[in-house]
């Protein structure tokens, strides 16, 4: 399966779950993602997605979100937007 670099973890929010990164390209709710570091690799779908604490349907490159995770992650963590 081919995929494409989306970002890098920034901020992990442990009690709420949510991974921060500042996107290198488009994301959306319902893309399947993957989550690669030392310690952590799987595959989500992306099933909330915020910005400023506002729910948002898709976000672009440049911009800082935040999205909820299924795993613990850490900064430096790459996500990937699977095709």
């Amino acid at each position: 399966m081919m995929e494409t670099m989306i970002g890098k973890v920034t901020h992990f929010y442990p009690k709420v779950g949510v991974a921060a990164i500042v996107l290198k390209d488009h994301l959306a709710r319902g893309d399947w993602i993957h989550i690669h570091g030392h310690s952590e690799d799987f595959h989500q779908t992306v099933t909330s997605l915020e910005m400023d604490h506002v729910p948002v349907a898709e976000a672009d490159c440049g911009q800082d979100i935040g999205f909820r995770v299924d795993q613990r992650v850490h900064v430096g963590d790459v996500v990937y937007r699977e095709l």
